[in-house]
């Protein structure tokens, strides 16, 4: 039975310069993406959707390409090792924009990845969320902790951005984050600014 048999999975490869190049025949597995040949270049750090027949997409962050050239009658092919990403994650790195609120320093991405974050808001509380993402950044966490505090934020920003942001969510979210003295202050005014 041929390699190529194997493929029974369609996955789109976006580069990390957000291009994309569609209709790859794959073997989606766990943790490995098998694709044959060595017709395109697949790096570390790009992403690899795989769009179900359900109707649910799973991204996927390419770990190590896993490259194999042509051996012994065995053709070229990749066997990636990967990382599934995580709703929150998924949620950033998948870009639907269906409404434009235009306001300064606004931007539209038009049939692209923005992995940016643009926070619309009273500028004290952009201030104070960008302010409490980097005193995570710099905090003294472990990976997962990192991890899990940053969603918390990104699920703030969504409450702030939001036209009747939930005051009760938001404390919530905030109560769940780290107990580091400088997080607690950015936190209180953070509070304080949805009041």
């Amino acid at each position: 039975m041929p390699f190529s048999s194997l493929m029974n999975n369609t996955v789109t490869l976006i580069k990390n310069d957000s291009s994309r190049i569609p209709n790859i025949k794959a073997s989606v597995q766990k943790n490995k993406i098998f694709i044959d040949g060595d017709h395109i270049l697949i790096e570390s750090g790009d992403h690899i959707e795989h769009k179900m027949s359900n109707g649910a997409t799973d991204v996927y962050r390419v770990i190590d390409p896993g490259f194999h050239e042509k051996f012994s009658g065995m053709a070229a092919h990749y066997q990636i090792d990967v990382e599934k990403l995580g709703v929150a994650e998924r949620s950033r790195f998948v870009q639907h924009i269906t409404n434009y609120n235009l306001s300064d320093n606004a931007r539209i991405n038009n049939s692209s990845i923005d992995n940016s974050t643009n926070i619309i808001g009273s500028k004290d509380l952009q201030k104070q969320i960008l302010m409490l993402r980097d005193a995570l950044e710099t905090a003294n966490l472990n990976p997962e902790q990192k991890r899990s505090s940053l969603e918390v934020v990104e699920a703030i920003q969504q409450q702030a951005i939001s036209p009747k942001p939930s005051k009760a969510v938001v404390k919530v979210l905030l109560d769940a984050l780290p107990k580091i003295e400088s997080i607690a202050v950015i936190a209180t005014s953070i509070a304080g600014l949805l009041s």
